[in-house]
């Protein structure tokens, strides 16, 4: 059985994570809805948050690999008369 000091310190050092993880949960929530108001106020100004969020993820990704996916629903477009 482990002594009442590794377990003191095992506790305290467990309690940490677990607060420092509950900060970051805490974060997140008050940055989704900083997001959440910025996105409010881009569509009262008459933006389409849709297109804006789109517009988010495309920039997050790899220029080339975004690239050859436009292309390629290009072509597919293409081929369906819908372009």
């Amino acid at each position: 059985m482990p002594s009442d000091a590794a377990y003191n310190v095992a506790a305290d050092e467990l309690r940490q994570f677990i607060e420092q993880f509950e900060s970051l949960e805490a974060e997140k929530k008050d940055i989704a809805e900083q997001q959440k108001d910025i996105m409010s106020e881009a569509k009262a100004r008459g933006y389409d948050t849709k297109v804006l969020k789109k517009i988010v993820a495309m920039r997050k990704r790899d220029k080339d690999d975004l690239a050859e996916e436009e292309a390629i629903l290009d072509l597919y477009k293409s081929a369906l008369g819908m372009s």
